[in-house]
This record gives C-alpha cells, sequence and structure tokens, in this order.
C-alpha cells in the first residue's frame, strides 16, 4: 500500500486549525457576553415599594416653613423628613418627563460621555430632563436612589446606594454600590465616576449647601438636617 506524505500545506492547515477553533470560540464567547450585558443593561429594574400621600407631603411643606421661620428669627433648627414625606414631597415638586410626551431636547447636543469622564454640565442637564421617575429609601444611615430615564425612548433604571452627607459646605455621597438595569456597576467605576461627578469644577458649585445648613444625614431612616 502506497502512503502518502502529507504535503508542507497540509502540515500549516494542521497546525493553523486549532488556532482557528481558538479565535472562533474566543469570538463567539465576546458577542455572548456583549449580547448578555446589554440584555442586562436594558432590564428594567422593579421600582422599590415607598408611600406616598398628600398628607404626608403636607407634613414635609409644614416642617420647611417652620424651618425657615426659626432660621429667619436667627434661632438654630432641626428638619426631620421619614421615607414617605421625602418621596411624597418629591413626587408634587419634581418636574419629571412624562412618559407619553415628547422628549426634551438635548441642550446643546450632548452626546454620552467618554469612559471614565465626569458628565459635563449640558449632559447632566440631559439626563435631568429625561428622568421618568425617582423614588428613594432611607435604610438606617444609608440612603438608596431609584431613577428611571429614558435613553433613545427607552426606560432605563439607575439605582445608587450610599450615605449621604455635608463636608466642607458642600453636599457630599459615598457610594455603596450601584445598578445599572439588572447589571451591577463596580465598586472602582462608581467611585472614580462619583468622585469625578462631585469634584469637577463644573459640578462643584451645584453642590454647595445654602450657607444656613450645618449638617446633613440620613439617620435611623430619616434625612436629618441641621440649620444654624
Amino acid at each position: 500500500m502506497t502512503q502518502t506524505t502529507p504535503s508542507a500545506d497540509q502540515h500549516q492547515f494542521v497546525r493553523a486549525s486549532p488556532w482557528k477553533r481558538v479565535f472562533r470560540i474566543i469570538r463567539w464567547t465576546t458577542y455572548t457576553f456583549a449580547l448578555v450585558t446589554l440584555v442586562l443593561l436594558l432590564h428594567k429594574a422593579p421600582p422599590p415599594l415607598v408611600e406616598t400621600s398628600p398628607q404626608a407631603a403636607a407634613r414635609a411643606e409644614g416642617k420647611f416653613e417652620q424651618v425657615e421661620k426659626a432660621v429667619a428669627s436667627g434661632q438654630p433648627a432641626t428638619l426631620r423628613m421619614d421615607e414617605t414625606e421625602l418621596n411624597s414631597y418629591l413626587a408634587s415638586h419634581l418636574a419629571l418627563a412624562d412618559k407619553g410626551g415628547p422628549n426634551p431636547a438635548p441642550t446643546g447636543g450632548a452626546q454620552g460621555a467618554p469612559s471614565g469622564a465626569a458628565p459635563t454640565p449640558q449632559e447632566v442637564e440631559q439626563m435631568r430632563s429625561n428622568v421618568r421617575d425617582v423614588k428613594v429609601q432611607l435604610i438606617d444611615d444609608r440612603v438608596k436612589a431609584y431613577v428611571v430615564f429614558d435613553v433613545h425612548g427607552k426606560d432605563m433604571t439607575l439605582q445608587l446606594e450610599g450615605r449621604l452627607g455635608a463636608q466642607n459646605g458642600y453636599l457630599h455621597f459615598e457610594p455603596l454600590s450601584g445598578q445599572i438595569g439588572s447589571l451591577p456597576i463596580p465598586q472602582s467605576t462608581l467611585e472614580s465616576a462619583v468622585h469625578r461627578l462631585m469634584d469637577s469644577p463644573e459640578n462643584r458649585e451645584k453642590l454647595k449647601l445654602p450657607s444656613e445648613i450645618s449638617d446633613l444625614r440620613i439617620e435611623n431612616g430619616e434625612v436629618v438636617v441641621g440649620y444654624k
């Protein structure tokens, strides 16, 4: 029987085939990972169960009026607001975009911020104008915000949990966890994004607290604001 010796081209094909298979596996794994990430990003997380009522909103209004009178008379005051009062007040005062209506026009044609960069004032304004819903949970000494916003006609959700406070006359937020859709945000990425946002010159002055506020914190599931 005559034995055929493989040619040089056949040897090259045999050597190359495993690498082609590895490349194909890597390529399809990348596609699958990208698809799963996209699905998780677009999967709208369910809203937290928070209570609101006109009575709670009226109580919050009354508390603000009492604090204003005390400050006007030169007296220190402390404002305490529970979760129901806070969400009721936000629901009655935040001008949120109507889900059934057209989206507000973007300011200055802003596009998405580059990875790792702080949003510009135009981008922050665009995100704010596209907010559909805001709900806040007060958990012990932490605050957890649930935000629904529109991205090109698709509702997406953002959840942030952390500690809120005052630092050198400015609002300070220490992020503990975050999630876009059903996709958790890595802690290092979250901290970097929040720090860049809060430390950027464009946003810094927007976070400055009124001079009469001496303290701000979450305590026993309540917002506590001290006025001097």
